[in-house]
C-alpha cells in the first residue's frame, strides 16, 4: 500500500479520532486551512448543530501521516473516506483556504457526495509566481528548522488573521502562534506543498452546478477578495458573502457574521 493509500486509509479506519462531531440533521462537513486544525470551525459546531449534523475534521498535516507527500486530490480522497467512516452519503462541504481548494475537487470528483459547497477565504484560481516564490522560501526555512521559526509565525499571523483581530483579539492570534511553533516542519512543508503550485481550476469550478456560498474577509490579505469574486463568477450558482473586521480566517474571526451567512445558505440547500 502507497503512503498516499495508507493516509486515505487512515481516515475511514479511525476518522473519530481526528474528528469533532456535533448534532443531528443534514450533514454539514468543515476542511481547515493550512497551519490550523478542526478546532478553528468550534465556532460553526456551536451555532449550527442545533440544526445539522456538524462535522470537522484534521486533514493530513494535522495527523501522523503528516510526512506523507501528497495533493489536493489525495486529501479529496481522504475526505471520501471520512464521510464512508462517519456513514455520510452526501454533505454541504465547507473549506477554509487550502480546504476550499480541495472542496472544490471533491465536487469534481465525488459529484454525488456534494449538495453545496462553502468557500471560507478560497479560490479557484492559481496563487501567483510572486506567492508560489514567497510561501515556498518560508516552508523550506521551516523544513530546514524542523519547525516553525518563531520570527516567521510573527509574520504569518499578518496573513491568518486581519488587522482588526490582531488588534482586537490578541489572545486568539497568539494562542494559534503558539500551536504553530509545536508544529513539526515537514508537516508544514508538505501541507504547503500539496497546494503551492496547483493549476488554475476556474474552468473545472464552472462545471460544478451545486449551490455554493464563498464567504470572505474584508481585511484578507491572504487572498484578495478579487480572488473570490472571480471564483463565484465563474460559477453556476454561486454567491460572496464579505466578511467585514475579519482577515483570512474570517469565520473564527468574526463567527456571527460567517454563521449567518452559512445558515441562510444551509435553509436555501436543506
Amino acid at each position: 500500500m502507497s503512503p498516499s493509500d495508507r493516509g486515505t486509509a487512515m481516515y475511514r479506519e479511525r476518522a473519530h479520532s481526528v474528528t469533532d462531531e456535533r448534532g443531528d440533521g443534514p450533514a454539514v462537513v468543515f476542511a481547515h486551512g493550512t497551519l490550523m486544525d478542526r478546532t478553528m470551525f468550534a465556532p460553526q459546531l456551536e451555532a449550527l448543530s442545533d440544526d445539522y449534523r456538524c462535522l470537522a475534521y484534521d486533514l493530513r498535516a494535522r495527523t501522523d501521516r503528516y510526512a506523507d507527500e501528497y495533493d489536493l486530490w489525495t486529501l479529496a480522497d481522504d475526505c471520501a473516506a471520512v464521510l464512508d467512516a462517519h456513514d455520510i452519503d452526501s454533505c454541504v462541504l465547507a473549506g477554509m483556504s487550502m480546504g476550499g481548494f480541495m472542496a472544490l475537487r471533491f465536487a469534481d470528483r465525488y459529484p454525488e457526495r456534494v449538495d453545496g459547497l462553502v468557500l471560507v477565504d478560497s479560490q479557484a484560481t492559481a496563487h501567483s509566481e510572486a506567492d508560489q516564490q514567497q510561501y515556498g522560501e518560508m516552508i523550506e526555512q521551516t523544513r530546514a528548522a524542523g519547525q516553525v521559526p518563531t520570527d516567521l509565525a510573527d509574520v504569518v499571523k499578518q496573513l491568518l488573521f486581519g488587522q482588526t483581530t490582531i488588534a482586537e483579539r490578541p489572545d486568539l492570534v497568539e494562542a494559534w502562534v503558539d500551536r504553530w511553533l509545536t508544529y513539526p516542519g515537514e508537516a508544514v512543508y508538505q501541507e504547503t506543498s500539496s497546494w503551492l503550485h496547483r493549476p488554475d481550476f476556474t474552468d473545472e469550478a464552472g462545471d460544478i452546478e451545486v449551490p455554493t456560498l464563498a464567504v470572505h474577509g474584508e481585511e484578507d490579505v491572504s487572498i484578495e477578495m478579487a480572488e473570490a469574486e472571480a471564483t463565484v463568477d465563474a460559477m453556476p450558482n454561486a454567491r460572496l458573502e464579505p466578511i467585514p473586521e475579519a482577515g483570512h480566517s474570517s469565520n473564527l474571526e468574526n463567527p456571527e457574521a460567517a454563521n449567518a451567512a452559512i445558515r441562510e445558505f444551509l435553509e436555501e440547500v436543506y
